[in-house]
């Protein structure tokens, strides 16, 4: 008798699949499962450290450019909204008397 490909029975030698065992044994979820709440909590703090160190951090000079770039476009769009807002004032107090 032939099986056709990508059957999901058993092989002949009756052994289980992997996925049966596994389901079997209840496994939990691997290494997080196995530690405590402070554990998990140390553990996270670990990867945030580890991240951080990925980071490529701006020189003093740079960090000072983005800040005065960040500062001007800033108050030009509070010049915009002033503009803008005594305009929409003076209509209104046109259109209401």
């Amino acid at each position: 008798m032939t099986e056709a490909l990508g059957s999901t029975a058993t092989p002949e030698s009756g052994r289980p699949d992997e996925d049966e065992v596994a389901t079997k044994r209840g496994r939990r979820g691997g290494k997080r499962a196995k530690k405590g709440p402070f554990g998990r909590l140390a553990l996270f703090y670990r990867q945030i450290i580890a991240e951080l160190r990925k980071v490529v951090w701006p020189t003093r000079s740079q960090l000072s450019t983005y800040t005065s770039v960040v500062i001007v476009f800033v108050l030009i769009m509070i010049g915009i909204v002033t503009v803008i807002d005594y305009g929409f004032n003076n209509a209104i107090k046109y259109v209401f008397g």
